[in-house]
């Protein structure tokens, strides 16, 4: 294993150094003796899967969290158990993947949030327009500081986050996914001022799976592997199998599951969904497939590559563009409703946000998309739906102790399972999983993928989408890899490997 810097002058200041950093949770070690540091003027990728331990070291290099063991020094001064107010006077500014921003108040006003010039006893709004102004034109943002931020595109919100950062003249800035929300013509602007930002050297750790981004504006990439820093190269040269390979661990006695092979029924049934150029601007820019009964169909993508969009669309959330079939048929304005009506059927990415009522009862969260079966001459029977959520909990293998017991009381896997039980109390035909397995554990997981095969075998069409690319191989018969709004790939038998799809997800 190796850190070392291959852009930076070996005589240009280091700006943060981590020195055998150690991080455990209950039942898990975030961070394995990590080492790692940056210079002055370095952009640096840092790359890793889910659970690499890339979240843990931001944590600790912005004194959210302290390490249990290791040290880490900013601009050669120890950050010991200063939290988040000593990193920030040393020089640390981190921009988060979500925003932070208060919308109501100017770019002006929140680039100076918390911290406003005053005279005379009163806020200095012309002293803080002529700051504001003065950042944003270094970082060459087009941004009038008296705006409402309410009123920018999400593009110049994160500009306005960044500048907020830069404001503080730090001298590492740390960058979580800042364009996993934008499409790629909007991220122009962020990666033209993160190289500004690095030319008045500053240290950029720059947090991104877009490898087309990282060739443009990093130095160099270190991969981290089940929390330890496996390796730093230059960005240059460093070819997508080799960084896939340094993510994955190969040679290193890890071995890829068994790909499933396509069911040849699927193979040879009529499609129940046809998609043909479905675009949902900015994220889906054209994208075509069809989905067979009998079929799990994996679609594989990194954040911010359009998936969730892309599924929201086929439900008829999202207005698009294209032509969507469904038995054969179009369906002109896909609507909610309609979609429903139609067989089709959708878990959200937020569970929690949109896909259960907490306080409802976890029959009522079954019954709540079609009512059939549990009224009666237009009354909803609370026997019926008690009746209906036994046979669904039963069938799912739920664990709730009956079936009024609130939803909120169960596990994410369990609520998982319940939602996934309502589109099967509704008879839909095809079902859209969204990150279907986020957020629960190895039996629920194990337990999701039965239930989705279970479903396929008895003809139904299932599209299963995951950031984390690695259970594909398990679940699905076929997978498609999705990257920047369009396909880039499609894999089924043997070529279902996580190699394979992780390259054409991420490849510049």
């Amino acid at each position: 294993m190796s850190d070392t810097s291959a852009a930076a002058a070996p005589d240009t200041e280091i700006v943060a150094r981590v020195r055998g950093a150690t991080k455990s949770y209950p039942g898990v070690t975030a961070l394995d003796h990590a080492d790692f540091e940056i210079r002055a003027g370095e952009v640096r990728a840092l790359l890793g899967r889910n659970g690499a331990g890339k979240s843990t070291l931001i944590r600790l290099l912005s004194g959210v969290e302290a390490p249990d063991e290791g040290e880490i020094e900013i601009g050669g001064r120890p950050l010991g158990q200063g939290g988040i107010r000593q990193a920030a006077k040393l020089g640390v500014g981190t921009v988060y993947q979500e925003l932070s921003l208060v919308p109501q108040l100017s770019a002006a006003e929140n680039l100076y949030l918390g911290s406003w010039p005053t005279g005379g006893g009163r806020v200095d709004y012309g002293a803080m327009r002529a700051g504001a102004e003065e950042v944003f034109a270094e970082l060459g943002v087009a941004i009038s500081s008296d705006t409402r931020v309410h009123e920018l595109p999400l593009a110049q919100q994160q500009l306005v986050e960044i500048a907020r950062a830069f404001r503080a003249r730090p001298r590492l800035l740390i960058l979580d996914e800042p364009t996993s929300a934008l499409a790629a013509a909007e991220a122009e602007a962020v990666l033209e001022a993160v190289t500004r930002v690095a030319s008045r050297g500053v240290g950029v750790i720059y947090v991104s799976h877009r490898l087309d981004e990282i060739r443009r504006v990093a130095d160099t990439v270190t991969v981290m592997r089940d929390g330890a820093v496996v390796e730093t190269v230059p960005v240059r040269g460093a070819t997508t199998g080799r960084i896939v390979s340094l993510m994955l661990g190969h040679g290193g006695g890890e071995k890829e599951p068994a790909p499933r092979r396509r069911a040849p029924a699927a193979a040879s049934a009529a499609p129940l969904l046809s998609v043909r150029d479905l675009a949902v601007p900015p994220k889906v820019e054209s994208v075509s497939f069809d989905l067979h009964p009998g079929e799990v169909l994996g679609l594989g993508g990194l954040m911010g590559s359009g998936r969730t969009e892309l599924l929201r669309a086929l439900a008829g959330f999202t207005p698009s563009r294209g032509t969507v079939e469904v038995d054969g048929s179009p369906v002109a304005h896909p609507t909610p409703r309609t979609m429903r009506r139609l067989g089709v059927g959708i878990t959200p990415e937020d569970r929690k946000g949109e896909g259960v009522v907490p306080l409802l009862g976890v029959s009522e969260n079954m019954v709540m998309t079609w009512f059939g079966g549990a009224s009666r001459a237009g009354t909803v029977l609370p026997s019926r739906v008690s009746s209906i959520g036994r046979d669904l909990i039963g069938r799912l293998s739920i664990k709730a102790a009956s079936p009024d017991t609130p939803i909120v009381n169960l596990s994410g896997g369990n609520q998982q399972k319940a939602v996934i039980g309502r589109w099967l109390h509704a008879g839909s035909r095809i079902l859209l999983l969204d990150e279907p397995t986020r957020g629960v554990d190895v039996e629920a997981k194990a337990q999701i993928y039965a239930i989705v095969r279970e479903l396929a075998e008895q003809g139904a069409a299932v599209l299963f989408v995951s950031s984390e690319l690695e259970e594909l191989p398990l679940v699905c018969d076929r997978v498609l890899a999705l990257r920047g709004g369009r396909l880039r790939g499609e894999f089924t038998g043997d070529d279902i490997t996580l190699d394979n799809i992780m390259a054409a997800a991420m490849a510049a």
